[in-house]
Order: C-alpha cells, then sequence, then structure tokens
C-alpha cells in the first residue's frame, strides 16, 4: 500500500481549503524581543505580534541568568522520570512557588499545559467514582482530551452559560461525582468567563470546580495568580491549572490544590508518571519569572497599555476586531485564504510576524489573526502594524468596522 498518497491526499485537502499551516522559521535573539531574525521569505528581522510570551518574560536577565546557573549546577536534563531519577530539589522549590501563588496546600509539575491539563482530567474522571464532567463547550483542546481518554460520563454546556451549567447539572444522577471544567481567560475570542456565578452554581450542587487559569498566569490578579486571584476567588476553586510557558516565559504545565489532591493525581496519572521530568533549568527559570511577576507590576502595566494603545489605533482604522476585556485582540478576517495571503504579505513586505487562525483551531468562517501586545512592543511598533493592516485592508477588499 503507498501510505503516503494516503496522507498526502488528506494534506491536500487541508491547502485546498486554505487551512494548511506553514511554519515561520524565526529566530528569537535573546534581550531583542519582540524582533525575532527570518531564515524565510521578507525581511531578515521581523516584529512578532503572536507570541504567548506575554510579558516577554522569556528574555528577562533575571530568568536567562537563573536557566544558565542551573543548567551549570545540575546538568541539562532530569534524567528521567521523577518515579525513577528521583525529584530535584528545584522541582520542589517551583511546586512550593506554584501553591503559594495559588493560595493552595500543594502543586504538582508536568512537561506542558497540554499534558498537566490531559493527565489531570482524565485521571479524574476515570478514578472518581461515577464521575460526570460538565465542560464549557469552548474548552481547549487538551481539556477535550483528557475528558476523552477519561471515558466517564460528560455534558456540554454553552460557553459562559451559567443557567444552562445550572440545568445540565440539576440532569446529574444523584450519586455523581461532578466535575465542573472551564477556562477564565479563552485564547481565541479572549473572552473571561464569569467564575463567581459558576462557582457559585457548582457549590449549589456539590461539584468539583476545575479552572484552566493558562492564559491568565502571571497576566492578572495583585501577584499574577490569574483571574480568580483578581476576583477573590482562588480558595473556592478546588484545582486551579496553569503553564509555565506563557507570561511566565519558560515551559511547563502544573495543577495546585489540596495535598491529597495532588498526590492522587501524582499517583494515578499516566501523563506524570510515564513522561520524563521538566529539566531543573527549566524549573529554576520558571520559579525565578513567578517570583518575580508576584512583585512586580511593571511588565503587566506596560502590557495593558500597549493593549488599549492597539485597540484605539484599530478602532480609529476601522479595523474590526473582537471587543473583550482580556489582553488578547483578534482581527477578523472570516476567509482562509485571505487570511493567509495577509499573514503573508505582512511577513514579506512589512516584517510582521503573525500567524494565521484557522480552522480547526477555530470554526469555519471565522479565521481571523490574533495580536497580543506586549510590554516591550514600542509605539512605533503599533503605529506600523496598524498602518500596515489599513493599507491592506483595501488591497484584499474586506470591509472595515465603523471607527
Amino acid at each position: 500500500m503507498d501510505f503516503d498518497s494516503l496522507f498526502n491526499t488528506q494534506l491536500d485537502d487541508l491547502k485546498s481549503e486554505g487551512n494548511y499551516r506553514i511554519f515561520a522559521e524565526l529566530e528569537r535573539a535573546c534581550g531583542s524581543f519582540p524582533r525575532a531574525g527570518n531564515h524565510g521569505d521578507g525581511p531578515d528581522q521581523v516584529t512578532v505580534w503572536c507570541s504567548n510570551d506575554y510579558l516577554g518574560m522569556g528574555h528577562n536577565p533575571k530568568v536567562t541568568t537563573a536557566m544558565s546557573d542551573a543548567v551549570l549546577k545540575y546538568g541539562a536534563g532530569a534524567g528521567g522520570t521523577r518515579n525513577i531519577s528521583g525529584t530535584n530539589h528545584e522541582h520542589l522549590l517551583l511546586e512550593r512557588e506554584l501553591a503559594d501563588l495559588h493560595g493552595k496546600d500543594d502543586a504538582l509539575l508536568f512537561t506542558s499545559g497540554y499534558v498537566s491539563n490531559w493527565a489531570a482530567l482524565s485521571t479524574l474522571g476515570a478514578r472518581l467514582p461515577n464521575a460526570v464532567i460538565l465542560s464549557d463547550a469552548l474548552n481547549h483542546a487538551s481539556m477535550i482530551e483528557g475528558i476523552r481518554h477519561a471515558k466517564c460520563a460528560k455534558k456540554i454546556w454553552k460557553h459562559n452559560d451559567v443557567e444552562d451549567l445550572d440545568r445540565a447539572l440539576s440532569e446529574c444522577p444523584a450519586d455523581a461525582t461532578k466535575i465542573v471544567a472551564f477556562e477564565s481567560v479563552y485564547s481565541m475570542d479572549g473572552d473571561i468567563a464569569p467564575i463567581r456565578e459558576i462557582v457559585e452554581v457548582a457549590e449549589k450542587h456539590g461539584a468539583m470546580t476545575y479552572l484552566d487559569e493558562v492564559h491568565a498566569v502571571g497576566m492578572y490578579g495583585p501577584r499574577g495568580g490569574g483571574v480568580a486571584e483578581e476576583q477573590g476567588l482562588m480558595d473556592r476553586i478546588t484545582l486551579i491549572e496553569g503553564t509555565l510557558g506563557k507570561a511566565f516565559g519558560v515551559v511547563g504545565g502544573y495543577i495546585t490544590g489540596s495535598v491529597a489532591l495532588c498526590d492522587f493525581i501524582r499517583s494515578f496519572a499516566s501523563g506524570f508518571i510515564f513522561t520524563t521530568a521538566l529539566p531543573p533549568a527549566c524549573a529554576a527559570g520558571a520559579r525565578t519569572s513567578i517570583a518575580h511577576l508576584k512583585e512586580s507590576q511593571i511588565e503587566r502595566e506596560g502590557q495593558r497599555r500597549q493593549v488599549a494603545r492597539l485597540r484605539a489605533k484599530l478602532d480609529a482604522a476601522g479595523i474590526p476586531h473582537l471587543p473583550n476585556p482580556s489582553h488578547i485582540i483578534p482581527v477578523m478576517i472570516k476567509d482562509p485564504v485571505k487570511c493567509r495571503e495577509i499573514a503573508d504579505i505582512l511577513m514579506e513586505s512589512y516584517g510582521i510576524y503573525v500567524q494565521p487562525i484557522n480552522y480547526p483551531t477555530v470554526p469555519k468562517g471565522t479565521e481571523r489573526l490574533r495580536f497580543t501586545p506586549g510590554p516591550l512592543h514600542t509605539d512605533a511598533d503599533i503605529d506600523h502594524l496598524v498602518g500596515a493592516l489599513s493599507a491592506l485592508w483595501s488591497q484584499c477588499a474586506l470591509s472595515r468596522a465603523v471607527a
């Protein structure tokens, strides 16, 4: 059998639909973010506008120094799983830092935010008696995969619809262990969940709450604990999950909760037991980043200022973007081919890198460019971006919003 022909047939379908993804070959130079070297078409250096390193902490000298020092002290890798090779002291220090960040008794590290969601939700759903996971309709793929792997009962409730959640919980069997799974900041539309109302409904029905704060940790709250910290709700949420690879600028994922909860996941989650542990240097860098953002407001304030400036400039130019209260600015194109074309022209002619977002990340017909301004983007960067978008809007015959 010609297996390559089977692969290529489906790849050709993706290309014809405009949903085939091309990755730019970029070179992040330490200390120059959001600039990056470009090894593809267009100028040799570009400005990155879609990074999830929201605060530029991946280039913070404290973080890079902590990581380089740790490599010299511990070596490059962890040497294997924590079950076999042992727990490095840096792992424990980071878990204590994370537990403190979220006001919890314990934390558990994973190799990515995807793995922490997949492992925790699949373990909870598979091992808790008569489990029913109630999942927000727009939850991330990692949460969906975890729920699917759990093979327990599930209910999908309408996105951010507390009344629908209440109805779904009411329909659960009396003996069910109910788990309400949702996110704080949804990364594609940039909207924020009504966390207080969700928690109140969950408490009414005796349900566990599972909150993904991946796009919020480091960004919201007085110490960067996320939206739940900002709203004073961390103590009412059973499990808070997050990442070290976005606002904290390094790599890894984690959960926080009670000692018993974290020990339960540690003891039964295959995604923790059978995978190599996070390199100690990454743990040291992440711990340094978290500790810095617990104290410093400079990065968050600078980021919010630039988000507000870009929104205002887009409004003045009539460029349509989804209104939301978060740091994520989706500029709507609603056509996969045009979305790809605009991204290519921005890169090749203007030195602006933004990755088109298309199906299956977002529904067909809602294709977009997703901008994430940070404190290291200058006012001149914003002016250049809006000028380029304005020129392309006419060139590509896209409708403008009412300014």
